[in-house]
């Protein structure tokens, strides 16, 4: 069978209250001073985050190409109007994601209490199909009593009180309270993004076979820190009865490794229906906030990102997963920015016979510059452009005069927000698909690098890449 990409979701979900047990912010506000103070107020408000047009081209109102006709900074100019549901996504506010929480806690970790009622924010069928319905409440007495005996985090929605999560185990720290959090956010926030995809995809919930976790979390406990399954725990709670399924990790390559493996799985005729899923990364909100807060620049890590893709077989009108193309870092490769894209990019081109420029579009590591460029971390997609233009001058596709010209005909600005996997190249796929399907566009190449040295087993980078074609 043709594997096919049938349908793309983006989800965000805007957590202000949550910015402070992001890795970064928790450690900064276990020191003497104000940091707390001065990150609380600089969070923004669910309607600044909805309008912020980086926000508005992840869910699919407004093309990326666009945010370049946006005066700087993008912050500053918010989007009148702007809706927080997209074409291909959509944009969950804070009550909504705690009600999440709580459903998609079974061992009553997350007590919320239980006069508090969850406002809507607009909230999706899709999103409410996955709120809890309250039954397990706690009351405010015993919500502080766990957060005074250290045994539990607080949780606050608007500078309220409002519930509590607790460790379950004393000594293991892969069972602590903010560790938990984290693997629940990821749960719930992947959820949400694969309930997403059923409904605009109108995919029976039963028909999906098989789904690939991609998110970063490694599920575990002390004897096994990164056991999983995220995969499995994400299609029980988006009610997914059929599915089996695994998790791919590979840092922040893995969006990329698992539309492979997934593409491969349905080619193969193993399964019919194989869905890629990543939830948010909780430890990364608020990772560059202290260069923000400098600035005096809002708090732009605020949000918790989602993606789901459906891969299937061939339904006359989707575009093609090309396997024949993917791309691959081997281990005996540099790991240098020119080593990586000519192992991801020249590479799978030259196999079929095609050049650099016959590519339409290349989605790239699509953070948003304006969360790095204040922290001196750059502008991530256009370094990654830089070097494919550079590539096609040595190649003699283009002259070096072309060069500003092939980053703009065949990149776009990031417009991702910075949660690792999520800016992998993938948020681009639901405006490709579009695109293509409108007949606009032919082919994008989605490449996705991995900081395998982050975790000290090797000096060595990673990265994967794959061609959607129609």
């Amino acid at each position: 069978m043709i594997p096919v990409l049938r349908a793309a979701v983006n989800t965000l979900v805007h957590v202000p209250d949550l910015v402070r047990y992001g890795s970064k912010p928790f450690r900064e506000g276990s020191r003497p001073g104000s940091f707390l103070a001065d990150l609380k107020a600089r969070l923004r408000t669910f309607e600044d985050a909805a309008a912020y047009p980086p926000h508005q081209a992840f869910i699919g109102n407004l093309r990326p190409e666009s945010l370049a006709d946006i005066p700087s900074p993008w912050y500053g100019h918010p989007l009148p109007g702007a809706s927080h549901q997209g074409p291909f996504g959509e944009i969950l506010g804070q009550g909504p994601f705690y009600s999440m929480l709580e459903k998609a806690d079974q061992f009553g970790l997350v007590s919320l209490d239980a006069g508090w009622t969850p406002p809507a924010n607009g909230a999706s069928a899709a999103a409410k199909g996955l709120m809890s319905a309250g039954a397990r409440r706690g009351t405010e007495k015993e919500i502080r009593r766990r957060i005074g005996s250290g045994e539990a985090l607080a949780l606050e929605h608007e500078g309220a009180l409002i519930g509590c999560i607790r460790r379950d185990h004393e000594e293991d720290e892969s069972l602590a309270a903010r560790v938990l959090l984290e693997n629940l956010a990821a749960k719930a926030s992947g959820a949400h993004a694969l309930r997403l995809l059923l409904e605009k995809a109108r995919l029976p919930a039963e028909e999906v076979d098989y789904i690939l976790s991609c998110s970063e979390e490694a599920i575990g406990d002390r004897y096994n820190r990164g056991g999983g399954n995220l995969a499995k725990a994400i299609g029980e709670m988006a009610g997914c009865p059929n599915a089996a399924g695994t998790d791919i990790k590979a840092f922040c390559a893995a969006p990329v490794y698992a539309l492979v493996h997934a593409a491969a799985l349905v080619q193969a005729g193993v399964v019919r229906n194989a869905v890629v899923v990543g939830g948010g990364s909780l430890a990364k909100l608020g990772m560059k906030s202290h260069r923000h807060i400098e600035k005096r620049m809002p708090v732009l890590e605020d949000v918790l990102g989602g993606v789901a893709f459906w891969v299937g077989p061939d339904d006359g009108e989707s575009p093609r997963l090309n396997l024949e193309m993917a791309g691959r870092h081997p281990s005996g490769r540099p790991s240098t920015p020119q080593g990586m894209m000519e192992a991801l990019v020249c590479e799978p081109l030259a196999r079929a016979g095609r050049k650099l420029r016959e590519i339409d579009k290349y989605a790239v590591e699509l953070h948003n510059p304006e969360v790095t460029l204040p922290a001196g971390a750059g502008d991530v997609p256009l370094t990654n452009y830089r070097t494919l233009a550079a590539l096609a001058v040595i190649r003699g596709e283009i002259g070096r005069e072309e060069i500003p010209a092939f980053i703009r005909d065949h990149g776009m600005p990031g417009f991702a927000p910075t949660q690792g996997h999520i800016p992998a190249g993938v948020p681009y796929l639901g405006h490709a698909l579009a695109a293509m399907r409108a007949g606009t566009m032919k082919s994008a190449m989605v490449v996705a690098k991995g900081s395998l040295f982050l975790g000290r087993m090797t000096q060595q980078a990673d990265g994967a890449s794959i061609v959607v074609e129609s």
